[in-house]
């Protein structure tokens, strides 16, 4: 039985995911936060929080990195840790920081700070020769205002610190970017308590369709384990409406996200001891690399691939916290593909009337989840705003996304939003 240290969570899926596959795995963990609330308030009514399965529940200034090593020291001096663990982004620089610190399997502490900087990544790969859009950053409105010129509208501009899509959008004109910049200078910290970097990165609008491609490295080799489609709306943002594993594309296309991955991770140095989410542009060009994200894939995607290949990337993402080798070995399911649809509101009211029931009689549907009538609602402006999402498989090829699209379409017809 290994002990592992879990800093801060996701209060989504992957708090419960995470913890499942430790438990699962025969193992166990102490849980580190700064505001323990934070997760108790959205645990479901009447049901314990998976976090409070921890051997221990233990707080601290999980924000200050500098003064949270020596405190992890002490910690792991009585408490004998032999792995560290996130599953929020905010905290993946300070768990590879603390995990070289105490001398725990990990990746490089600067690889995964760059791959959580979207404009550290975009430099890192300019400087390795690998094709993406033109790009700018800068904190200061005269210096963007004129690199946007440079760039040309329509655009995409993005904070360079925060996830979840928040505050990315296609800019058509310069008043929309000042807009954003604006919008921007009043967020400081994020939702975690962070400070925020105020600068912008600028993007060429790149064509074609989304993909991302999951990975596991483990011993300085990475593991392609397969490529997700995608779903995009909510224009301006760009809001993930839905996921398919496997992506219905020729191989060629497969190859080309495959290959553009790979140079990425080791242009970045993520090549051991993680699990990531790579998100790659097919592009009348050629493949271009949106983000590298040095964790397992978010909005139930590491469901998605467990259900048609039998990989776990929870556990995989345990076992090479651990610094053991992950078991990657392919079963057969009974599924060829499966996909997520998620609802997004598209308006701000009261929801009034949802009825998912006969949504969980359909064949092949593996998850339905949906908000109670009576939730306050918002439109989505990001990927944080939705009202739920149905799941469901397709045993002959890749028929799931047909599937669900259809079973969403089904329940907006009775949807009623005031």
């Amino acid at each position: 039985m290994a002990h592992l240290l879990v800093v801060e969570s996701w209060v989504g899926s992957m708090s419960r995911l995470l913890p499942r596959a430790i438990r699962e795995g025969g193992h166990e963990f102490t849980f580190l936060t700064r505001d323990l609330h934070h997760y108790l308030r959205s645990a479901p009514e009447g049901t314990a929080h998976p976090l409070l399965g921890a051997r221990n529940v233990l707080t601290a200034d999980t924000n200050d990195t500098d003064a949270l090593l020596p405190e992890v020291a002490r910690l792991h001096s009585v408490l004998g840790f032999d792995g560290v663990i996130t599953s929020c982004d905010y905290y993946l620089p300070a768990v590879a920081r603390i995990a070289g610190h105490l001398g725990l399997p990990g990746p490089g502490p600067e690889a995964v700070a760059n791959a959580c900087r979207k404009d550290a990544t975009r430099r890192i790969l300019a400087e390795a020769g690998l094709p993406g859009p033109r790009f700018a950053v800068h904190q200061e409105w005269a210096d963007l205002a004129r690199a946007a010129r440079e760039i040309g509208y329509p655009l995409v501009a993005k904070p360079v610190d925060l996830c979840a899509g928040m505050y990315v959008r296609r800019i058509e004109h310069e008043a929309e970017l000042a807009e954003l910049f604006r919008t921007l200078a009043d967020f400081p910290v994020n939702a975690r308590g962070q400070q925020r970097t105020p600068a912008v990165l600028l993007e060429e609008l790149l064509d074609g369709p989304e993909v991302s491609v999951e990975t596991v490295s483990y011993a300085g080799t990475v593991h392609v384990v397969g490529v997700t489609d995608k779903s995009v709306g909510g224009a301006p943002a760009f809001i993930e409406t839905g996921h398919m594993f496997p992506a219905a594309l020729p191989p060629a296309g497969i190859e080309a996200a495959e290959q553009t991955t790979l140079g990425a991770l080791k242009a970045l140095g993520l090549t051991d001891a993680v699990v990531a989410h790579t998100e790659i542009k097919l592009t009348s060009a050629g493949p271009r690399v949106v983000e590298v994200n040095p964790r397992p894939a978010g909005n139930r995607i590491t469901e998605l691939v467990r259900h048609v290949t039998g990989i776990d990337l929870a556990a995989a993402c345990v076992d090479v916290a651990l610094g053991r080798g992950p078991d990657l070995r392919r079963t057969d399911t009974g599924l060829r593909s499966a996909a997520i649809g998620f609802l997004v509101p598209d308006r701000a009211g009261t929801l009034e009337a949802l009825d998912p029931r006969q949504l969980a009689a359909e064949p092949d549907v593996l998850e339905v989840r949906f908000a109670e009538p009576g939730t306050a609602v918002k439109a989505a402006g990001s990927n944080n705003e939705y009202l739920g999402h149905v799941m469901a498989g397709d045993s002959d090829g890749p028929g799931a996304r047909e599937r669900v699209e259809r079973l969403l379409a089904a329940l907006r017809a009775g949807l009623v939003i005031r």
